[in-house]
């Protein structure tokens, strides 16, 4: 056993658990599961931010600083409960009545979607708090993400990917830094079977399940897209869903977007559209987007 494996308290040759929080193309900056030391792992393949890497350390060695640690993942999963985050809080409840909502004219074939939701009467609207480190509140129209995706726009994919991975070390729960490089790998992917897409779903999901965090159990809840704080988890959910389609997954994706339909009544993101093309037999290829 070497000094370094002593001194973190990483036996070499046993499984560690590590958490993901900024995936470069050679190296993955971890956390240990529970204990939170730092480690950078010298191997990827196709982790993503959030996700729980069951290694078996070989080598451990400090640079600058820095822990090092090769060796082998045995199995990598989404675990999300596992991190101990703090749920991100729902604030400002406000009744919300679907009497009071316009649902289209009679004529809509969409408006079957809603009958469940109009059934089940009053809920309580809500908006989930927002993570944004390093937001400047004097200049709102100058935060993080925005930059990073001006960057990604611009053709400069590695400070835009280096932007997003900074705001995700800071926090996980910074949902709409999930859903941005979930969106920028769907837009890449070539297939159903690319690498590019199941790594834009993994993106989509660890969003999705850190925002169900706030409601265990219960998701009987309004989160509509007009309370902005709202729209990195409804984002998430989204691609979440279109990434599942695209993949083949039509049943879990239909469910998904059945959801989006229920949290944000007022479809902003167009759910009923999806649930209607999917209901007509048709598959991701044959839509018209």
């Amino acid at each position: 056993m070497t000094d370094l494996s002593k001194e973190l308290g990483i036996p070499l040759g046993k499984p560690i658990e590590l958490v993901a929080l900024a995936v470069k193309e050679s190296a993955i900056r971890c956390r240990t599961l529970g204990s939170h030391i730092p480690i950078t792992l010298r191997k990827v393949r196709g982790e993503v931010e959030g996700e729980i890497l069951s290694v078996r350390p070989e080598k451990l060695w400090q640079f600058k600083n820095t822990n090092y640690m090769s060796g082998k993942v045995e199995s990598v999963r989404i675990d999300i409960p596992a991190l101990n985050l703090e749920p991100l809080s729902l604030n400002d409840p406000r009744p919300w009545k679907p009497e009071e909502e316009y649902w289209g004219e009679p004529d809509d074939p969409t408006l079957k979607y809603f009958k469940g939701i109009k059934k089940f009467g009053q809920r309580t609207s809500y908006e989930m708090e927002q993570i944004l480190p390093f937001e400047d509140p004097e200049d709102p129209f100058d935060d993080p993400i925005t930059v990073a995706n001006d960057l990604f726009q611009e053709g400069q994919f590695d400070e835009a990917y280096r932007m997003m991975e900074k705001l995700l070390v800071e926090d996980l729960r910074c949902l709409d830094a999930h859903a941005h490089l979930g969106n920028w790998l769907f837009n890449r992917a070539k297939g159903p079977q690319s690498f590019s897409l199941e790594m834009s779903r993994k993106h989509f999901e660890v969003g999705v399940r850190i925002g169900e965090l706030s409601f265990p159990g219960d998701e009987n809840i309004v989160l509509p897209w007009g309370r902005i704080d709202n729209r990195p988890y409804l984002r998430c959910l989204h691609g979440y869903g279109l990434a599942l389609w695209r993949m083949g997954e039509a049943e879990e994706a239909h469910r998904q977007f059945e959801r989006m339909l229920w949290f944000n009544p007022s479809d902003n993101q167009g759910a009923r559209f999806l649930l209607m093309d999917m209901d007509e037999g048709k598959t991701w290829d044959e839509v018209e987007w």
